[in-house]
């Protein structure tokens, strides 16, 4: 079994048997916290042999405008629901250096960053992405879930070489009406004309979570991390 901790700043999912050789780090949503995520640790059925930490932030509390200025968890600033008015970029400039904190700790830890994967919901999502693509040493790869890529006019010229490659799995619900698919389309757009690997899926379902999606996700994060066992 999954051993769960706590810290000041993140819940981290340690593996059942072994010193972790892989890392996923995901970012919650608007307004939730690292808890979040944390049951869908043993959805994804990974193979009982994977030693692969978990690491689910906590985003600070700040003041949310779009949401009529109520202080809650949040990985920057909303200005109001439009694609320009999620662009928070001094917020996203704080977040990605306490993501890019993150990384670093589990490099400290003896994951290498080939072995790390960055993923999120929502705000997490597109937290996630603007954090990757800009990472300077090569990831594993991105897990983007209904939502969408930040300032993506400059995906073009701000994505790091070292990510040019990174593969990205994006999820996204046709009946999403908080992030809406044209969002989610629009980024995946941006960032294949930009020549990024952009893995696509769209499911009948909200801004939410499903069990397609799940199973999608899990054989994904596998494949990537090799954890696919052998015939």
């Amino acid at each position: 079994m999954n051993t769960v901790t706590e810290t000041d700043d993140a819940v981290v999912v340690s593996p059942a048997v072994g010193t972790a050789d892989a890392s996923v780090i995901w970012m919650h949503g608007l307004g939730a916290d690292g808890f979040d995520f944390v049951p869908m640790v043993p959805e994804l059925n990974l193979p009982e042999t994977a030693r692969v930490r978990f690491v689910f932030p906590h985003a600070d509390v700040r003041p949310v405008t779009v949401n009529a200025g109520y202080s809650m968890r949040a990985w920057y600033d909303i200005a109001e629901l439009t694609p320009e008015g999620r662009d928070d970029e001094p917020g996203l400039t704080a977040t990605r250096e306490r993501i890019e904190g993150y990384i670093q700790r589990e490099r400290d830890a003896g994951i290498a960053s080939r072995r790390i994967v960055l993923a999120g919901f929502s705000q997490g999502g597109a937290a996630a992405l603007y954090v990757g693509l800009r990472h300077n040493q090569p990831l594993c790869g991105i897990i983007a879930l209904s939502c969408y890529l930040p300032l993506r006019q400059r995906v073009a010229t701000e994505t790091n070489a070292a990510n040019r490659q990174t593969p990205i799995l994006m999820c996204h619900g046709r009946e999403d009406v908080v992030v809406l698919p044209a969002f989610g389309e629009q980024s995946r757009d941006a960032m294949r004309e930009a020549g990024l690997d952009v893995e696509w899926h769209i499911y009948s379902m909200a801004h939410s979570l499903c069990h397609p999606e799940v199973f999608d996700i899990s054989a994904w994060l596998q494949y990537r991390l090799a954890l696919v066992p052998e015939a």
